[in-house]
């Protein structure tokens, strides 16, 4: 008796083995996205730090304010988009900035128009997705915001508590403490150790790095270790390129020596464009649409159904007093309005009160004629009755 080909321990080739190779040529064909929001105050490195991150120059034509113009600057939304290549890959890199965050002398709720921003492109997503034509939906949804935190100073400022609280339930927040080299390597281990308590103290939820599968190797487990121990990201920028060891580098060149931009000796410059770039690019993408943004989409569709409920009830009650009986229509009375005729009814069923206790006077003395007054008892009594029966018609 012959065996089935199934039976026999050897299996042809089938080939859906090859399917992450056409998930890959699929997704370099069509290329990536990404975007990136920077905030923070003025003259913290944020724009040199874009630069050095990605290699690029995106602020060619911006316009550097003096102080006084500084000072009644408000926050603005500013969008710089670049299309990047790498051996094949392409990127369509989209910088978000906010200048005048921070800058002005009154900063009470300076992070609303930020924040606006974020709800706005969820908006738009929403409704793109929403629509008839959801083929080509353009992903303009902030995936990561790095928060530039001041070097100067003993941990967070009030302005840094209220963006992040203000923020962090609608996109990935990266806290960054800028301009490393003004600091020594023990002051710039406080002061992460200092910011790591009040972010917690505060409840502040930043980006967690995903934990490793057990199944890693060791050194990417080592990697992750240190990317969480790092935060905030100790950074320096710059787009110089100086000489250093007989090697040109970029780097900020001192009195006393030289600065390397990607030393990690230095800084964390190195760490963080890993992070962004090699290693948790396509997680914060996935964050910010299963988290973020869901949570936006579900608190708008329970706005929408509470509307809907609302009106198929108005509907339905305007059927049924159509069709058996004639429901009249209240007016709408404000709550000065109410106030204003309860405070009336008082005052009446407080003269009747009066009236009849006049009434009642004639009946404690024997010795004066009571059917002299006893028509005005009935009256009183009449009068009671009937503005008792206006006032449960009101009510």
């Amino acid at each position: 008796m012959s065996k089935c080909w199934w039976s026999t321990p050897y299996k042809e080739y089938v080939g859906f083995a090859t399917l992450p190779n056409q998930v890959h040529r699929k997704s370099v064909k069509k290329g990536f996205d990404f975007t990136l929001m920077v905030a923070g105050e003025s003259g913290l490195g944020k724009s040199t730090l874009v630069n050095s991150l990605f290699l690029t120059d995106l602020y060619k034509d911006r316009k550097l304010l003096n102080a006084e113009e500084r000072i009644t600057q408000t926050v603005e939304i500013t969008k710089h988009t670049v299309d990047i290549e790498e051996k094949g890959v392409k990127l369509k890199l989209t910088i978000v900035d906010t200048p005048g965050f921070g800058d002005a002398v009154n900063n009470t709720e300076c992070w609303k128009s930020v924040a606006d921003y974020i709800d706005q492109q969820f908006e738009q997503y929403f409704r793109d997705e929403s629509g008839l034509n959801r083929k080509n939906i353009q992903d303009n949804r902030v995936h990561c915001c790095l928060y530039f935190i001041s070097p100067f100073g003993h941990g967070l400022r009030p302005l840094d508590v209220e963006f992040m609280k203000a923020l962090h339930e609608k996109v990935n927040i990266v806290p960054v403490l800028a301009k490393a080299d003004t600091l020594t390597p023990s002051e710039v281990k406080k002061k992460k150790i200092k910011i790591r308590e009040e972010i917690e103290q505060y409840g502040i939820k930043i980006y967690q790095f995903p934990d490793c599968d057990s199944d890693e190797d060791e050194d990417f487990k080592q990697q992750d270790h240190e990317l969480k121990e790092s935060i905030p990201f100790a950074v320096i920028g710059s787009n110089t390129v100086v000489e250093a060891k007989g090697k040109r580098v970029r780097g900020r060149l001192y009195p006393w020596g030289i600065v390397e931009v990607e030393n990690s000796a230095h800084c964390d410059f190195v760490k963080l464009r890993n992070m962004l770039v090699r290693t948790h690019m396509q997680d914060l993408k996935d964050v910010t649409r299963e988290t973020h943004y869901e949570n936006y989409r579900a608190h708008c569709i329970q706005s929408m159904t509470r509307m809907v409920v609302k009106e198929r009830n108005r509907n339905k009650l305007t059927r049924e007093s159509g069709t058996d009986f004639p429901i009249p229509m209240v007016p709408t009375v404000t709550d000065a309005e109410t106030e204003k005729l309860i405070r009336e009814k008082d005052e009446e069923i407080f003269s009747i009160d009066k009236l009849k206790h006049k009434a009642q006077i004639p009946m404690t003395f024997p010795n004066l004629s009571g059917y002299f007054y006893f028509p005005t008892l009935i009256q009183a009594w009449k009068l009671l009755f009937s503005n008792s029966m206006t006032f449960l018609s009101f009510s």
